[in-house]
């Protein structure tokens, strides 16, 4: 350990001038006291001032004037036989406030202290990418959902994440129902909210020949309109819910530490995206899906209703994404800005994964989810959504495709 101060408290200031004090331990000997030390202290006029530390340690030395520049020595012949300083840094140059009291320490014996190293931090970094990989696939597969059943490209859809996070929250605390609950009844809303969205808005648009890039900036503004929505009723602060705030830790084998809230919200994940992917390769309506999604005008010639497929795609997505929302609520904080946040990183998974690719947008996600946590190894965390976007861009440029999307040739 280095040297402490413990103890050093009591001394006080010359009533004419200051006090430099500290403790000298020896982290060799279970951090033992080391006594008989000599300490100097040299003023810029020349003056000298010696203290001698005690048996517990303590040297007190004091220094008479308005302070300034001083030179504080430990005198290295005067530690005992066999005790030797961690590093050659002796010396000090300080600077003394007129009647301050300055502790000082000098680091006496090998460094005990445990450095954590990239290797140490790298299973944490995985773990806690892959959870966050699991959350934002649900919002990127609805994402995906809804692409690849309309063609939208829609900018919205990191706005329906914020509905969750913001409705789950006012649920919790405001009505005072209990968090499970709130999150249930928060999916059920979503699950409303996006077949009034169909119903009200992308539906006439669609009826009415509408042309995807129109139907886009639709969205875009959409999102803003949200955005603000969101931000009046959270007034632009950072909230928290009232539940699962700080659960207790538990060591995995020294590698990381998990809470058993992260194992349900991983659970959950799982299940909900197993049960929609499965449900989508197995079910009927998972069969009329994939046939809207391939040709919607065939699918309609061969009876599917295509409208109600794609509104059952909107009520899913729109689910799938506020679910993703009440989670990230715990990991962001419930913030209007959510939404902005992660909707790059939600595009990015399902083009990293493939467009339009119900198990692209899980892989995708689980991708950028760690590749982002990752990052923070070499890159400061404020810029670690970067390698996400540099990941998404070579994607674009070597596999347009995607990891687990089609080669489609065009014209």
């Amino acid at each position: 350990m280095l040297a402490s101060l413990l103890g050093a408290g009591p001394a006080q200031a010359a009533e004419d001038g200051n006090t430099i004090v500290g403790t000298l331990v020896n982290s060799a000997e279970g951090n033992t006291p080391v006594e008989g030390v000599e300490i100097n202290v040299t003023t810029a006029d020349g003056q000298e001032y010696t203290g001698t530390s005690g048996p517990d340690g303590k040297f007190s030395v004091e220094v008479p004037g308005e302070g300034g520049q001083v030179t504080v020595e430990l005198v290295v012949d005067t530690l005992p036989e066999g005790v030797e300083l961690r590093t050659e840094d002796n010396v000090r140059e300080v600077t003394l406030l007129p009647n301050q009291t300055l502790p000082l320490a000098f680091p006496i014996g090998p460094d005990t202290r445990h450095v954590e190293t990239t290797w140490d931090r790298l299973p944490g970094l995985v773990y806690s990418g892959a959870l966050f990989g699991l959350i934002i696939a649900l919002a990127s597969l609805g994402l995906s959902m809804i692409f690849g059943t309309t063609g939208l490209t829609n900018f919205a859809h990191g706005e329906l994440v914020t509905f969750g996070a913001v409705v789950a929250y006012y649920l919790n605390t405001s009505a005072g129902i209990p968090f499970v609950w709130a999150a249930v009844i928060t999916v059920a809303l979503a699950a409303v909210f996006g077949w009034v969205q169909d119903f009200g808005l992308w539906r006439p648009l669609r009826h009415r020949g509408t042309g995807l890039i129109a139907m886009m900036i639709v969205s875009i503004g959409l999102m803003f309109l949200l955005k603000n929505v969101f931000q009046y009723f959270t007034e632009g602060r950072l909230l928290n819910y009232q539940e699962y705030l700080t659960p207790a830790g538990h060591d995995a084998g020294g590698l990381f530490t998990y809470t058993d809230r992260d194992i349900a919200i991983a659970g959950t994940c799982i299940v909900v995206l197993l049960a929609v992917i499965l449900g989508l390769s197995y079910t009927r309506l998972g069969r009329a899906t994939r046939a809207v999604a391939d040709n919607p005008a065939l699918a309609s010639a061969t009876g599917i209703n295509v409208d109600r497929v794609v509104s059952v795609v909107w009520i899913i997505g729109t689910a799938l994404a506020a679910l993703a929302g009440v989670f990230l609520g715990f990991q962001l904080g419930v913030t209007f800005q959510i939404g902005q946040l992660v909707l790059l990183l939600l595009f990015s998974a399902v083009c990293v994964g493939g467009l339009g690719s119900v198990w692209g947008a899980l892989v995708g996600s689980l991708i950028i989810g760690v590749l982002i946590d990752l990052s923070t190894l070499v890159i400061p965390s404020d810029l670690k959504n970067a390698g996400a976007l540099l990941l998404l861009v070579l994607i674009l440029l070597f596999r347009p495709q995607g990891i687990m999307g089609r080669r489609e040739r065009i014209g």
